[in-house]
């Protein structure tokens, strides 16, 4: 039985969406879909479609779609990004973004793995660019001659340093702890008797100087040589042609000295602050001879050899008498000149009498 039935409108003014497929139809009997014209509509070719307007349903864009493995990280709207490939290619991908998140260990590691997959395979270099390439990691002689040369500047600075260390302090220690045991055994053998006035051998101690105001104590030996006398701490006396001078118990003459100014005890290092009626006294084994300083000559030659006159010119010495020079380098640290200072014996007293009072107070 066929009827006409006004077309339906939906609420919208539209035709229903059930009359949208033609001759759809539900009254068959047993319940089975007639719709032959929605089976022929599948089966049929399916052409571009028409416009927004006509498409009723779309495929949703995929989340990230505007450049398919653009970015492996996800989407402005927090969804994941889908990663080209297939699924061992997507594993990669979520093993290298959970290494980057987590750090190193065991995910680190894949996702080294997975990044050495994807890096091409080094390039092997050949025999020149090898060559090229030590010799490049080579240093070059400006460099090597540059190193050489401060190595050379630090050894040579460290050895400058030892031995200003050794000149101005060790042998200073030395020589005191050498004159302080030639004074012992001096004033030893004095006690005993064992040494009598006269001549003495070169080196050879015989007296022991005091310069009270400096508070210097030091034998006197001998001979000015450098190695068995004035290094060894001690003062020597010139007593060796030429420049042999009288001797304390002489009745006129020049009583000369020489000590060293720094290094090796520095006996004389303070002289240059002596002055004029200032004491010094040489203890013999019988006698003390006293003098007292007259004059100072600050610099001189090395080879004037005139102060150890018996009666030097610019002592102020006018006459024959009893004197004592001592001479020692100028300035402190150099022998280019030499400072001399002048005295005159002023007592001779017998040990039997006592120590004189320069020696006392």
């Amino acid at each position: 039985m066929t009827a006409l039935r006004p077309e339906r409108e939906d609420s919208y003014g539209g035709a229903s969406p059930y009359e949208s497929y033609g001759t759809a139809s539900y009254g068959a009997q047993d319940g089975t879909y007639a719709d032959e014209g929605y089976a022929a509509q599948q089966h049929a070719p399916q052409g571009p479609p028409a416009d927004d307007e006509t498409m009723a349903l779309r495929v949703p864009p995929l989340p990230g779609s505007g450049s398919i493995g653009a970015s492996d990280g996800p989407s402005a709207s927090g969804t994941t990004p889908v990663t080209p490939g297939g699924r061992a290619a997507r594993r990669k991908a979520a093993k290298r973004r959970r290494g980057g998140r987590h750090g190193s260990g065991a995910t680190g590691q894949d996702t080294a793995q997975g990044a050495a997959d994807d890096d091409p395979p080094a390039v092997p270099r050949s025999r020149v660019e090898a060559r090229r390439l030590a010799r490049a990691r080579k240093p070059s002689p400006a460099v090597v001659a540059s190193r050489v040369i401060g190595e050379l500047f630090i050894t040579t600075g460290v050895l400058m340093l030892l031995f200003v260390t050794y000149q101005l302090w060790w042998t200073n220690v030395r020589a005191h702890a050498q004159a302080g045991r030639e004074a012992n055994s001096l004033q030893q053998d004095w006690a005993d008797g064992k040494r009598n006035p006269g001549v003495f051998e070169p080196g050879q101690g015989f007296a022991i100087l005091h310069i009270p105001e400096l508070d210097v104590v030091v034998p006197i030996a001998e001979g000015v040589s450098t190695k068995r006398v004035l290094d060894k701490g001690m003062v020597g006396h010139y007593g060796e042609a030429p420049l042999k001078t009288a001797m304390p118990g002489d009745k006129t003459g020049n009583f000369g000295l020489a000590g060293h100014r720094n290094t090796h005890g520095e006996p004389f290092r303070y002289i240059n602050r002596l002055k004029p009626g200032d004491e010094v006294v040489v203890e013999t084994q019988d006698t003390y001879y006293v003098y007292k300083m007259t004059s100072m000559l600050p610099v001189t030659s090395p080879g004037n050899t005139s102060v150890l006159d018996p009666v030097p010119p610019g002592s102020g010495f006018t006459g024959p008498g009893r004197y004592i020079t001592l001479t020692t380098c100028t300035p402190e640290f150099t022998s280019k000149y030499r400072l001399i200072v002048w005295g005159k014996m002023v007592e001779e007293r017998p040990r039997s009498k006592g120590k004189p009072d320069a020696l006392v107070s």
